[in-house]
């Protein structure tokens, strides 16, 4: 089996499927998706983590036409509401790069590719989020 490691730590690769990982204030409930000292919600500084739902609803959305040297442009940058809580930036995959494609409050969920190989065959894993048809 080949070895993968996810791009960002709060990405969970597991057999129950790709999943996200929040820090969790124990005092307030805000969610993060990195390490924490303090809570910038209610300055606590004691957590938990928790496993967050795979699907959610598009918040915002902007299309990148201008990028870093050898990143394919146009691109779609969004902002996902989590169902059940979180909110994440992601890209919006498999989406023509088209604002009259892409509606607000569509329902979106996880989805992973493998960014990149090294040379022991290790797979980098990275995350964005793909159109879903719901009921």
């Amino acid at each position: 089996m080949t070895r993968q490691i996810p791009m960002v730590n709060y990405l969970v690769l597991d057999d129950g499927g790709p999943r996200l990982r929040a820090t969790v204030c124990r005092g307030c409930g805000a969610r993060f998706f990195d390490r924490r000292n303090a809570c910038s919600r209610c300055f606590g500084d004691e957590f938990d983590t928790a496993l967050l739902a795979d699907r959610g609803r598009l918040r915002s959305f902007t299309i990148v036409h201008r990028a870093a040297p050898g990143l394919p442009t146009p691109y779609i940058s969004a902002v996902v509401d989590l169902d059940g809580g979180g909110v994440v930036k992601a890209n919006l995959l498999d989406t023509a790069p088209d604002p009259d494609g892409i509606e607000l409050g569509m329902p979106v969920k996880l989805a992973t590719w493998v960014a990149g190989t090294d040379d022991d065959g290790t797979e980098a894993v990275a995350f964005g989020f793909v159109p879903e048809e719901r009921g």
